[in-house]
């Protein structure tokens, strides 16, 4: 096939908006409609609602969408590919039908399941998890396409797999055409994070009307190459600006692994193709790694907080106070972890109440819920009395909640079932690549010549970079990137490690990696360690290290006036 293959996508994570599935079937013409509702954090979220009903599982969100959209996406003849299964696809490819016999439709409807391994967790060397899921590639959602589904849901792929796996049916390319698989993993690694690629969270949104953003759509060619679009009169925008910021997103370095192919994100290219329109280009891609990654979560036990109001004079002594009065309170049996964080949010003179305030947070962590619940909940409760002058909280604390625990593991594919479970019924199982190449990281590329210049001024970073920030388990991940060559020249040489751990105090004592992408003009940060056991376990003010990179955009350095 050589026709150009048009794929959007429908979702983001689980809860994005619930109208962008008809928005998108009704904003223009599609080939495939994707969707990606599974997080990190979702997987825990799925694996609670698991212990509940094992008839659960997946997400719900999806179905009522497809309650009201499915009949019309068979009328316009879009397939539909989600991984909204999560840790029950079987389930869910039996609520499908039933919905499509209720609805009187007549739809073909797959799924791919395999990546759950917490059965097998002990025997795979994976601890005692509450769940365990390892990340398929494409090649399942292809099988289920090539048998004529209409409908395909998935367990644990990576997020690019349910664009990549529709462009490869579609093309017929093999298991070794690394480079077209490449290429839709970049367009596929762009729009699975939905409006992300069309202005939303875009660092330079001043400079657009934004509205509400459309949905993104990757208009995958032959060869792998595409083009980022939206549908024509949805709000926001695509430029070379929005796609470099999600093609940060979430990356380490040069190369990208996933299961079915490695990535080289050195070697892309973008092009402004028109409005809202941006190709991507030139992209190689190499033998994946012989192993899967594997997502675990564990329940780590129970947390509770609440934070104090602190106003007016004497800031630093009343947080002493009363930081002091609830260990003294709780001295018989403190919490296993107790986390306290001042932000001083208190102007002086202030003309308003609030903004004469500070705020004072407790977190805090304990393996016994009464711990974590019914004792720091009385202790903070019962100084209300007998504390600072202006005593009052936000909200009270209240029972302690569970929390959970992310790590990442990786077991050898051979050992992780992937089966492609077919309209009929029939199962087929999906070899791992027979090709296959240790990841390791690429040299650093030869540093351009250093920008001759001459006054600086001392102004935000963000000034002249864009950022875009998010987790991996306990690391954030931070790209930043410039818009033009001379920005370049100066970026590269003056924002070292050293530099980044001097603008971004927290992370002074961790280790930090930067990776650098020329044909971007981008450099990515990875801070190991600094979100703790991951977003579930709320270790830190911005657990899924969401604004990390406008923190460093705020930060004031002295760049040239000719950049200005």
């Amino acid at each position: 096939m050589t026709s150009l293959y048009r794929i959007g996508n429908a979702s983001g994570f689980y809860g994005d908006r619930f109208s962008a599935v008809r928005e998108m079937l009704t904003g223009g013409p599609l080939d495939v409609l994707t969707g990606d509702y599974l997080a990190e954090l979702t997987m825990l979220i799925l694996g609670r609602d698991r212990m509940k009903d094992a008839n659960r599982g997946y997400a719900k969100t999806f179905l009522r969408q497809m309650e009201e959209n499915l009949g019309l996406a068979q009328e316009k003849g879009v397939k539909i590919v989600a991984n909204a299964g999560g840790l029950n696809p079987a389930g869910l490819a039996d609520a499908l039908r039933e919905l499509a016999a209720k609805l009187g439709l007549d739809v073909k409807i797959a799924h791919v399941e395999g990546d759950d391994l917490v059965a097998r967790a002990d025997e795979l060397g994976l601890g005692k998890p509450l769940t365990a899921n390892a990340y398929l590639g494409a090649w399942g959602i292809v099988e289920c396409l090539n048998a004529g589904a209409d409908v395909v849901v998935t367990g644990r792929v990576t997020d690019a797999s349910v664009i990549v796996g529709p462009a490869a049916a579609h093309y017929g390319w093999a298991r070794d055409d690394f480079d077209a698989l490449a290429g839709a993993v970049a367009a596929g690694h762009v729009i699975e994070c939905g409006a992300q690629a069309t202005g939303g969270n875009y660092a330079f949104f001043t400079e657009h009307s934004l509205g509400v953003p459309g949905f993104p759509i990757a208009e995958i060619e032959a060869d792998g190459s595409s083009v980022i679009t939206k549908h024509p009169g949805t709000g926001g925008v695509v430029t070379a600006g929005t796609v470099t910021a999600q093609l940060l997103y979430e990356i380490t370095g040069a190369r990208y692994a996933g299961p079915d192919v490695t990535t080289r994100f050195d070697t892309l290219s973008l092009t402004e193709d028109g409005p809202d329109r941006v190709r991507i280009s030139g992209v190689r891609g190499e033998a994946p790694p012989p192993t899967l990654k594997v997502a675990l979560n564990t329940l780590g036990g129970f947390r509770n907080e609440t934070t104090f109001v602190l106003t007016g004079l004497d800031i630093e002594a009343k947080a002493a106070l009363v930081r002091e009065q609830l260990e003294a309170a709780l001295k018989e049996r403190p919490p296993a972890d107790v986390q306290w964080t001042l932000a001083r949010t208190d102007h002086a003179d202030a003309d308003t109440e609030q903004t004469a305030s500070a705020l004072l947070h407790v977190a805090v962590k304990d393996a016994d819920p009464k711990v974590a619940g019914r004792a720091f909940t009385g202790a903070a409760v019962e100084l209300a009395l007998a504390s600072y002058p202006g005593f009052h909280v936000t909200a009270p604390p209240s029972d302690a909640s569970p929390y959970g625990v992310y790590t990442a593991a990786y077991v050898d594919a051979g050992q992780v079932p992937h089966v492609a479970v077919l309209p009929d019924g029939m199962r087929v199982d999906i070899a791992p690549s027979a090709s296959t190449l240790d990841l390791s990281e690429v040299d650093e590329p030869a540093l351009p010549e250093p920008l001759d210049h001459g006054p600086v001024r001392r102004v935000p970073l963000g000034t002249i970079a864009g950022a875009r920030s998010g987790d991996k388990g306990g690391n954030a991940n931070l790209g930043l990137w410039v818009r033009s060559e001379e920005a370049w020249r100066w970026l590269v040489h003056r924002l070292t490690v050293a530099e980044f751990k001097l603008l971004l105090p927290e992370t002074a004592d961790l280790a930090v990696t930067r990776y650098l992408l020329p044909n971007l003009r981008a450099m990515n940060f990875v801070v190991e360690g600094i979100l703790g056991e991951g977003v579930a376990s709320q270790a830190r003010f911005d657990p899924q290290a969401k604004a990390f990179g406008e923190w460093l955009r705020s930060r004031e350095i002295d760049i040239p006036e000719v950049l200005r």
